[in-house]
Protein backbone atom coordinates (compact mmCIF):
# COMPACT_ATOMS: atom_id res chain seq x y z
CA UNK A 1 0.00 0.00 0.00
CA UNK A 2 1.15 3.38 -0.54
CA UNK A 3 3.73 4.79 -3.38
CA UNK A 4 4.54 8.17 -5.22
CA UNK A 5 2.62 11.32 -4.22
CA UNK A 6 0.64 9.84 -1.26
CA UNK A 7 -1.13 7.53 -3.75
CA UNK A 8 -3.70 5.03 -1.02
CA UNK A 9 -4.37 2.48 -3.90
CA UNK A 10 -3.79 -1.20 -2.99
CA UNK A 11 -1.44 -3.39 -5.17
CA UNK A 12 -2.23 -7.38 -5.09
CA UNK A 13 0.85 -9.19 -6.56
CA UNK A 14 0.11 -12.77 -7.03
CA UNK A 15 3.25 -14.58 -8.47
CA UNK A 16 5.12 -11.82 -9.66
CA UNK A 17 6.87 -8.38 -8.53
CA UNK A 18 6.48 -4.81 -8.70
CA UNK A 19 8.32 -1.37 -7.59
CA UNK A 20 8.11 -0.74 -3.86
CA UNK A 21 9.06 3.26 -3.30
CA UNK A 22 11.53 3.43 0.44
CA UNK A 23 10.59 4.67 2.98
CA UNK A 24 7.05 5.53 1.57
CA UNK A 25 5.66 2.15 0.15
CA UNK A 26 4.73 -0.28 2.81
CA UNK A 27 4.54 -4.02 1.46
CA UNK A 28 3.57 -7.11 3.54
CA UNK A 29 3.86 -10.68 2.52
CA UNK A 30 1.12 -13.80 3.08
CA UNK A 31 1.76 -17.53 2.46
CA UNK A 32 -0.28 -19.19 -0.37
CA UNK A 33 1.05 -22.88 0.62
CA UNK A 34 -1.53 -25.42 1.19
CA UNK A 35 -2.18 -25.73 5.37
CA UNK A 36 -3.15 -29.17 6.80
CA UNK A 37 -5.33 -29.10 9.62
CA UNK A 38 -6.48 -32.14 12.05
CA UNK A 39 -9.76 -30.76 13.41
CA UNK A 40 -10.69 -33.09 16.67
CA UNK A 41 -14.38 -32.82 18.66
CA UNK A 42 -14.09 -34.91 21.44
CA UNK A 43 -17.07 -36.40 23.72
CA UNK A 44 -19.71 -34.58 20.95
CA UNK A 45 -23.20 -35.80 21.62
CA UNK A 46 -24.97 -36.95 18.53
CA UNK A 47 -28.92 -37.38 17.98
CA UNK A 48 -29.71 -40.30 19.84
CA UNK A 49 -27.70 -38.62 23.06
CA UNK A 50 -24.38 -40.89 22.17
CA UNK A 51 -20.76 -38.87 22.92
CA UNK A 52 -18.79 -39.58 20.18
CA UNK A 53 -15.39 -38.07 19.59
CA UNK A 54 -14.25 -37.47 15.94
CA UNK A 55 -10.95 -36.50 14.20
CA UNK A 56 -10.14 -35.62 10.76
CA UNK A 57 -7.89 -33.97 8.04
CA UNK A 58 -8.80 -31.06 6.11
CA UNK A 59 -6.05 -29.13 3.38
CA UNK A 60 -6.92 -25.67 2.82
CA UNK A 61 -5.39 -22.48 1.15
CA UNK A 62 -5.59 -19.14 0.43
CA UNK A 63 -7.63 -18.45 -2.91
CA UNK A 64 -5.90 -16.25 -5.29
CA UNK A 65 -8.78 -14.60 -7.22
CA UNK A 66 -8.15 -10.70 -7.15
CA UNK A 67 -11.61 -9.99 -4.47
CA UNK A 68 -11.13 -13.31 -2.58
CA UNK A 69 -7.51 -12.52 -2.03
CA UNK A 70 -8.09 -8.97 -1.11
CA UNK A 71 -10.20 -10.41 1.90
CA UNK A 72 -7.90 -12.81 3.05
CA UNK A 73 -4.89 -10.40 3.17
CA UNK A 74 -7.22 -7.91 4.99
CA UNK A 75 -8.40 -10.88 7.39
CA UNK A 76 -4.83 -12.03 8.22
CA UNK A 77 -1.88 -9.56 7.01
CA UNK A 78 0.07 -9.16 9.54
CA UNK A 79 -0.24 -12.99 10.76
CA UNK A 80 1.95 -15.87 10.81
CA UNK A 81 0.87 -19.41 9.18
CA UNK A 82 -0.08 -20.69 12.30
CA UNK A 83 -2.22 -18.02 13.47
CA UNK A 84 -3.95 -18.74 10.11
CA UNK A 85 -4.34 -22.44 10.94
CA UNK A 86 -5.97 -21.48 13.85
CA UNK A 87 -8.96 -19.08 12.93
CA UNK A 88 -9.88 -22.10 9.91
CA UNK A 89 -9.21 -24.96 12.75
CA UNK A 90 -11.73 -23.60 15.23
CA UNK A 91 -14.32 -22.91 12.23
CA UNK A 92 -13.94 -26.48 10.93
CA UNK A 93 -14.13 -27.83 14.79
CA UNK A 94 -17.40 -25.62 15.18
CA UNK A 95 -19.06 -26.50 12.56
CA UNK A 96 -18.01 -29.94 12.88
CA UNK A 97 -19.08 -30.24 16.35
CA UNK A 98 -23.01 -28.82 15.45
CA UNK A 99 -23.22 -31.12 12.32
CA UNK A 100 -22.48 -34.40 14.81
CA UNK A 101 -25.94 -33.22 16.97
CA UNK A 102 -27.86 -33.17 13.99
CA UNK A 103 -27.17 -37.23 13.13
CA UNK A 104 -27.13 -40.38 14.48
CA UNK A 105 -24.54 -42.78 15.16
CA UNK A 106 -25.01 -45.19 12.43
CA UNK A 107 -25.30 -42.19 10.35
CA UNK A 108 -22.33 -41.00 11.29
CA UNK A 109 -20.13 -44.39 11.49
CA UNK A 110 -21.63 -46.18 8.40
CA UNK A 111 -21.49 -43.05 5.88
CA UNK A 112 -18.25 -40.89 6.24
CA UNK A 113 -18.12 -40.00 2.74
CA UNK A 114 -21.34 -38.19 3.35
CA UNK A 115 -20.79 -37.08 6.96
CA UNK A 116 -17.43 -35.65 5.57
CA UNK A 117 -19.36 -33.84 2.60
CA UNK A 118 -22.05 -32.55 4.42
CA UNK A 119 -19.10 -30.61 6.82
CA UNK A 120 -17.37 -29.49 3.58
CA UNK A 121 -20.51 -27.85 2.57
CA UNK A 122 -21.27 -26.57 5.74
CA UNK A 123 -17.96 -24.88 6.36
CA UNK A 124 -16.99 -23.73 2.85
CA UNK A 125 -19.19 -20.50 3.05
CA UNK A 126 -17.92 -19.50 6.32
CA UNK A 127 -14.06 -19.92 5.90
CA UNK A 128 -14.49 -18.61 1.98
CA UNK A 129 -15.75 -15.51 3.35
CA UNK A 130 -12.12 -15.27 5.15
CA UNK A 131 -10.75 -16.02 2.09
CA UNK A 132 -9.68 -19.28 2.55
CA UNK A 133 -10.77 -22.69 0.21
CA UNK A 134 -11.31 -26.29 1.79
CA UNK A 135 -9.84 -28.14 -1.23
CA UNK A 136 -10.50 -31.46 0.59
CA UNK A 137 -11.52 -32.65 4.04
CA UNK A 138 -12.07 -36.84 5.27
CA UNK A 139 -13.00 -38.27 8.50
CA UNK A 140 -10.04 -39.54 10.05
CA UNK A 141 -11.36 -41.92 12.82
CA UNK A 142 -15.21 -42.04 14.79
CA UNK A 143 -14.51 -43.74 18.31
CA UNK A 144 -16.62 -43.76 21.66
CA UNK A 145 -16.16 -44.28 25.27
CA UNK A 146 -19.55 -46.49 26.06
CA UNK A 147 -18.25 -49.05 23.83
CA UNK A 148 -21.66 -48.01 21.70
CA UNK A 149 -19.65 -48.33 18.72
CA UNK A 150 -18.43 -51.98 19.21
CA UNK A 151 -21.74 -53.34 20.84
CA UNK A 152 -23.47 -51.69 17.30
CA UNK A 153 -20.45 -53.61 15.85
CA UNK A 154 -21.26 -56.76 17.57
CA UNK A 155 -25.07 -56.60 16.85
CA UNK A 156 -24.64 -56.02 12.95
CA UNK A 157 -21.56 -58.67 13.11
CA UNK A 158 -24.49 -61.21 14.45
CA UNK A 159 -27.01 -60.17 11.87
CA UNK A 160 -24.08 -60.48 8.97
CA UNK A 161 -23.34 -63.70 10.44
CA UNK A 162 -26.83 -65.12 10.33
CA UNK A 163 -27.38 -63.62 6.87
CA UNK A 164 -24.27 -65.13 6.00
CA UNK A 165 -25.19 -68.76 7.47
CA UNK A 166 -28.77 -68.64 5.84
CA UNK A 167 -27.08 -67.47 2.56
CA UNK A 168 -24.56 -70.18 2.61
CA UNK A 169 -27.36 -72.74 3.87
CA UNK A 170 -29.79 -71.65 1.01
CA UNK A 171 -26.44 -71.43 -1.40
CA UNK A 172 -25.87 -75.17 -0.45
CA UNK A 173 -29.38 -76.28 -1.59
CA UNK A 174 -29.45 -74.45 -4.64
CA UNK A 175 -26.40 -75.73 -5.21
CA UNK A 176 -27.48 -79.34 -4.66
CA UNK A 177 -30.45 -78.34 -7.02
CA UNK A 178 -28.54 -77.28 -9.36
CA UNK A 179 -25.84 -80.28 -9.19
CA UNK A 180 -28.14 -82.86 -9.53
CA UNK A 181 -29.75 -81.11 -12.78
CA UNK A 182 -26.39 -80.49 -13.85
CA UNK A 183 -25.63 -84.17 -13.12
CA UNK A 184 -28.67 -85.59 -15.39
CA UNK A 185 -27.72 -83.07 -17.57
CA UNK A 186 -24.65 -84.46 -17.91
CA UNK A 187 -25.56 -88.41 -17.89
CA UNK A 188 -28.32 -87.43 -20.95
CA UNK A 189 -25.44 -85.82 -22.69
CA UNK A 190 -22.86 -88.46 -21.88
CA UNK A 191 -25.29 -91.19 -23.20
CA UNK A 192 -26.15 -89.12 -26.57
CA UNK A 193 -22.39 -88.79 -26.95
CA UNK A 194 -21.22 -92.03 -26.21
CA UNK A 195 -24.24 -93.05 -28.94
CA UNK A 196 -22.93 -90.55 -31.29
CA UNK A 197 -19.09 -91.54 -30.15
CA UNK A 198 -20.12 -95.49 -31.14
CA UNK A 199 -21.80 -94.51 -34.30
CA UNK A 200 -19.32 -92.29 -35.31
CA UNK A 201 -16.71 -95.13 -34.28
CA UNK A 202 -18.43 -97.52 -36.48
CA UNK A 203 -18.84 -95.80 -39.44
CA UNK A 204 -14.65 -94.77 -38.27
CA UNK A 205 -13.62 -98.55 -38.94
CA UNK A 206 -15.86 -99.13 -41.78
CA UNK A 207 -14.45 -96.39 -43.57
CA UNK A 208 -10.91 -97.64 -41.96
CA UNK A 209 -11.33 -100.70 -43.68
CA UNK A 210 -12.07 -99.50 -46.53
CA UNK A 211 -9.38 -97.15 -46.56
CA UNK A 212 -6.90 -100.00 -45.43
CA UNK A 213 -7.97 -102.57 -48.45
CA UNK A 214 -7.28 -99.67 -51.22
CA UNK A 215 -4.46 -98.77 -49.18
CA UNK A 216 -3.05 -102.31 -49.17
CA UNK A 217 -4.12 -102.85 -52.90
CA UNK A 218 -1.70 -99.70 -54.12
CA UNK A 219 0.92 -100.43 -51.19
CA UNK A 220 1.15 -104.01 -53.13
CA UNK A 221 0.74 -102.18 -56.67
CA UNK A 222 3.52 -99.80 -55.23
CA UNK A 223 5.21 -102.37 -53.95
CA UNK A 224 5.40 -104.69 -57.29
CA UNK A 225 6.39 -101.10 -59.50
CA UNK A 226 9.21 -100.49 -56.99
CA UNK A 227 10.36 -103.69 -56.78
CA UNK A 228 10.35 -103.89 -60.52
CA UNK A 229 12.19 -100.59 -60.92
CA UNK A 230 14.09 -101.45 -58.01
CA UNK A 231 15.53 -104.15 -60.12
CA UNK A 232 15.98 -102.07 -62.94
CA UNK A 233 17.84 -99.27 -61.14
CA UNK A 234 20.00 -102.37 -59.70
CA UNK A 235 21.07 -103.32 -63.07
CA UNK A 236 21.54 -100.20 -64.21
CA UNK A 237 24.04 -99.46 -61.36
CA UNK A 238 25.69 -102.90 -61.60
CA UNK A 239 25.91 -101.73 -65.23
CA UNK A 240 27.63 -98.52 -64.32
CA UNK A 241 29.63 -100.13 -61.56
CA UNK A 242 31.14 -102.44 -64.21
CA UNK A 243 32.23 -99.69 -66.37
CA UNK A 244 33.29 -97.69 -63.56
CA UNK A 245 36.02 -101.02 -62.49
CA UNK A 246 36.84 -101.17 -66.08
CA UNK A 247 37.81 -97.30 -65.86
CA UNK A 248 39.48 -97.64 -63.01
CA UNK A 249 41.45 -100.91 -64.31
CA UNK A 250 42.73 -98.53 -67.60
CA UNK A 251 43.64 -95.35 -64.98
CA UNK A 252 45.42 -98.45 -62.93
CA UNK A 253 47.15 -99.74 -65.08
CA UNK A 254 48.00 -96.11 -66.66
CA UNK A 255 48.80 -95.29 -63.31
CA UNK A 256 51.27 -98.28 -62.88
CA UNK A 257 52.65 -98.06 -66.22
CA UNK A 258 53.33 -93.81 -65.32
CA UNK A 259 55.06 -94.95 -62.01
CA UNK A 260 56.98 -97.52 -63.44
CA UNK A 261 58.30 -94.78 -66.38
CA UNK A 262 58.34 -92.70 -62.79
CA UNK A 263 61.16 -94.91 -61.42
CA UNK A 264 63.09 -96.22 -64.55
CA UNK A 265 63.51 -92.31 -64.56
CA UNK A 266 63.98 -92.18 -60.98
CA UNK A 267 66.76 -95.09 -61.00
CA UNK A 268 68.23 -92.98 -64.25
CA UNK A 269 68.18 -89.89 -62.11
CA UNK A 270 69.29 -91.20 -58.82
CA UNK A 271 72.04 -94.06 -60.02
CA UNK A 272 72.99 -93.92 -63.51
CA UNK A 273 73.28 -90.66 -64.56
CA UNK A 274 75.33 -89.56 -61.19
CA UNK A 275 77.54 -93.48 -61.85
CA UNK A 276 77.99 -91.83 -65.26
CA UNK A 277 78.64 -88.22 -63.99
CA UNK A 278 80.95 -90.18 -61.48
CA UNK A 279 82.77 -92.44 -63.86
CA UNK A 280 83.21 -88.91 -66.35
CA UNK A 281 84.31 -87.07 -63.68
CA UNK A 282 87.59 -89.62 -62.58
CA UNK A 283 88.25 -90.06 -66.39
CA UNK A 284 88.42 -86.38 -66.50
CA UNK A 285 90.68 -86.35 -63.57
CA UNK A 286 92.62 -89.32 -64.73
CA UNK A 287 93.25 -87.10 -68.34
CA UNK A 288 93.64 -84.40 -66.39
CA UNK A 289 96.59 -85.63 -64.02
CA UNK A 290 98.31 -87.75 -67.08
CA UNK A 291 98.30 -83.95 -69.23
CA UNK A 292 99.40 -82.69 -65.97
CA UNK A 293 102.25 -85.46 -65.92
CA UNK A 294 103.27 -84.86 -69.27
CA UNK A 295 103.23 -81.37 -68.90
CA UNK A 296 105.45 -81.60 -65.87
CA UNK A 297 107.65 -83.47 -67.68
CA UNK A 298 108.00 -81.69 -70.41
CA UNK A 299 107.96 -78.47 -68.10
CA UNK A 300 110.61 -80.22 -66.30
CA UNK A 301 112.74 -81.54 -69.39
CA UNK A 302 112.55 -78.02 -70.85
CA UNK A 303 114.06 -76.75 -67.57
CA UNK A 304 116.70 -79.02 -67.12
CA UNK A 305 117.60 -78.19 -71.37
CA UNK A 306 117.66 -74.19 -70.35
CA UNK A 307 118.81 -74.54 -67.48
CA UNK A 308 122.04 -76.60 -69.26
CA UNK A 309 121.89 -73.83 -72.08
CA UNK A 310 122.27 -71.45 -69.39
CA UNK A 311 124.90 -72.94 -67.71
CA UNK A 312 126.87 -73.49 -70.61
CA UNK A 313 126.36 -70.28 -72.05
CA UNK A 314 127.54 -69.15 -68.48
CA UNK A 315 130.43 -71.51 -68.63
CA UNK A 316 130.76 -70.33 -72.07
CA UNK A 317 131.15 -66.35 -71.34
CA UNK A 318 132.97 -67.20 -67.95
CA UNK A 319 136.06 -68.90 -69.98
CA UNK A 320 135.67 -66.36 -72.84
CA UNK A 321 135.77 -63.48 -70.33
CA UNK A 322 138.78 -65.26 -68.21
CA UNK A 323 140.57 -66.01 -71.66
CA UNK A 324 140.08 -62.77 -72.67
CA UNK A 325 141.47 -61.31 -68.86
CA UNK A 326 144.18 -63.23 -69.40
CA UNK A 327 145.04 -62.51 -73.12
CA UNK A 328 144.63 -58.93 -71.74
CA UNK A 329 147.06 -59.47 -68.44
CA UNK A 330 149.38 -61.35 -70.67
CA UNK A 331 149.60 -58.24 -73.18
CA UNK A 332 150.03 -56.15 -70.14
CA UNK A 333 152.75 -57.80 -68.33
CA UNK A 334 154.94 -57.28 -71.74
CA UNK A 335 153.61 -54.05 -72.38
CA UNK A 336 154.44 -52.78 -68.73
CA UNK A 337 157.86 -55.26 -67.75
CA UNK A 338 158.88 -55.94 -64.35
CA UNK A 339 157.70 -52.83 -62.94
CA UNK A 340 154.22 -53.90 -63.77
CA UNK A 341 154.91 -57.19 -62.75
CA UNK A 342 156.05 -56.02 -59.31
CA UNK A 343 152.89 -53.57 -58.81
CA UNK A 344 150.43 -56.65 -59.55
CA UNK A 345 152.47 -58.86 -56.95
CA UNK A 346 152.37 -56.17 -54.44
CA UNK A 347 148.84 -55.75 -54.98
CA UNK A 348 148.48 -59.18 -54.56
CA UNK A 349 150.36 -59.34 -50.94
CA UNK A 350 147.46 -58.43 -48.87
CA UNK A 351 145.20 -60.73 -50.19
CA UNK A 352 147.40 -64.02 -50.06
CA UNK A 353 148.54 -62.69 -46.77
CA UNK A 354 145.03 -62.62 -45.86
CA UNK A 355 144.61 -66.55 -47.19
CA UNK A 356 147.61 -67.05 -45.41
CA UNK A 357 146.46 -65.33 -42.40
CA UNK A 358 142.85 -67.18 -42.58
CA UNK A 359 143.42 -70.44 -40.38
CA UNK A 360 145.35 -68.02 -37.78
CA UNK A 361 141.82 -66.16 -37.02
CA UNK A 362 140.41 -69.62 -35.39
CA UNK A 363 142.98 -69.35 -33.05
CA UNK A 364 142.18 -67.87 -29.95
CA UNK A 365 145.90 -67.39 -28.37
CA UNK A 366 149.37 -68.03 -29.99
CA UNK A 367 152.52 -68.46 -27.77
CA UNK A 368 155.81 -67.42 -29.27
CA UNK A 369 158.24 -70.35 -27.67
CA UNK A 370 162.27 -68.67 -27.98
CA UNK A 371 165.19 -68.86 -26.00
CA UNK A 372 166.95 -65.90 -27.03
CA UNK A 373 165.83 -62.64 -24.50
CA UNK A 374 163.58 -60.02 -27.17
CA UNK A 375 162.74 -63.75 -28.70
CA UNK A 376 159.26 -61.58 -30.02
CA UNK A 377 160.55 -59.35 -32.14
CA UNK A 378 163.14 -61.90 -33.40
CA UNK A 379 160.79 -64.57 -34.50
CA UNK A 380 159.15 -61.39 -36.08
CA UNK A 381 162.13 -60.32 -38.36
CA UNK A 382 162.18 -63.79 -39.57
CA UNK A 383 159.10 -64.26 -40.78
CA UNK A 384 159.32 -60.91 -42.53
CA UNK A 385 163.00 -62.00 -43.84
CA UNK A 386 161.56 -65.32 -45.20
CA UNK A 387 158.18 -62.77 -46.79
CA UNK A 388 160.63 -62.41 -50.23
CA UNK A 389 161.58 -66.10 -50.60
CA UNK A 390 157.64 -66.92 -50.38
CA UNK A 391 156.73 -64.33 -53.28
CA UNK A 392 159.42 -65.58 -55.48
CA UNK A 393 158.46 -68.89 -54.97
CA UNK A 394 154.86 -68.08 -55.63
CA UNK A 395 155.23 -65.85 -58.00
CA UNK A 396 158.60 -65.71 -59.16
CA UNK A 397 159.60 -61.61 -58.33
CA UNK A 398 162.35 -61.57 -56.48
CA UNK A 399 161.47 -58.71 -53.94
CA UNK A 400 165.20 -58.43 -52.75
CA UNK A 401 166.32 -56.61 -56.00
CA UNK A 402 163.40 -54.25 -55.55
Amino acid sequence: AGGCCGSDTKQYVYGGWAWAWWCITDTQRISLEIMTLQPRCEDVETAEGVALTVTGVAQVKIMTEKELLAVACEQFLGKNVQDVKNVVLQTLEGHLRSILGTLTVEQIYQDRDQFAKLVREVAAPDVGRMGIEILSFTIKDVYDKVDYLSSLGKAQTAAVRRDADIGVAEAERDAGIREAECKKELLDVKFMVDTKIADSKRAFELQKAAFTEEVNIKTAEAQLAYELQSAREQQKIRQEEIEIEVVQRKKQIEVEEKEIIRKEKELIATVKLPAEAEAYRIQQIAEGEKVKQVLLAQAEAEKIRKIGEAEAFVIESIGMAEAEGMKLKAEALQRYGEAAQLALVLDALPEIAAKVAAPLSKVDEIVVLSGESGGTVSEVNRLLAEIPASVRAITGVDLTKV
